[in-house]
C-alpha cells in the first residue's frame, strides 16, 4: 500500500494567550511535521498576534512559547501564511512579526523566509488547496 502525503493546514485565529489553542496548534504542527506530512500554517484574525516579536508574558504568569516558532524551519515547515488584511486591521506590519526562516540545502543552506504575506483571496485559495484544515 502506498502512502499518500496529505496537505495539512493549521489555521490559527486566536490570540496567543488566554486559551490553550495557540500552544496546542504549535504542538500538533511539530508532530505532523515530524511524521513527514506536508504542513502549512495560516494566521488570520487575532491569530496574527502569535507571531509578534518580543512577547512579554510576565504580567499574565504564562510561559512565552513564541520562540518555539523559530524551530519550525528545522522541521521543514516552510509555508507560513499571514493574512495581510488581518495585520492591517490590527495596526501591524510584517516588520512586527518574528523573522522565521528555513535553510535550503539545494542552495548551500541559504536561509529563506518562511512567512508569506497573502491577501484574503489568496488565503482562501490556500485553504481550498489543502486536504485537511484544522482550525484553532
Amino acid at each position: 500500500m502506498s502512502e499518500t502525503v496529505k496537505k495539512f493546514l493549521y489555521l490559527n485565529r486566536r490570540a496567543p494567550y488566554g486559551t490553550i489553542y495557540a500552544w496546542e496548534s504549535l504542538e500538533v504542527v511539530l508532530i505532523g511535521a515530524a511524521f513527514d506530512q506536508d504542513v502549512s500554517l495560516a494566521f488570520i484574525d487575532d491569530g496574527v498576534y502569535q507571531l509578534t516579536k518580543n512577547q512579554d508574558t510576565a504580567a499574565i504568569g504564562m510561559k512565552n512559547f513564541s520562540p518555539t516558532y523559530a524551530a519550525l524551519g528545522d522541521y521543514e515547515v516552510k509555508k507560513i501564511y499571514v493574512e495581510k488584511e488581518s495585520l492591517e486591521e490590527r495596526g501591524l506590519t510584517l516588520d512586527d512579526l518574528q523573522h522565521l526562516v528555513w535553510e535550503d540545502e539545494d542552495e548551500d543552506w541559504a536561509e529563506k523566509d518562511s512567512i508569506h504575506l497573502v491577501s484574503r483571496a489568496e488565503m482562501a485559495a490556500v485553504m481550498e488547496d489543502s486536504d485537511v484544515v484544522f482550525s484553532f
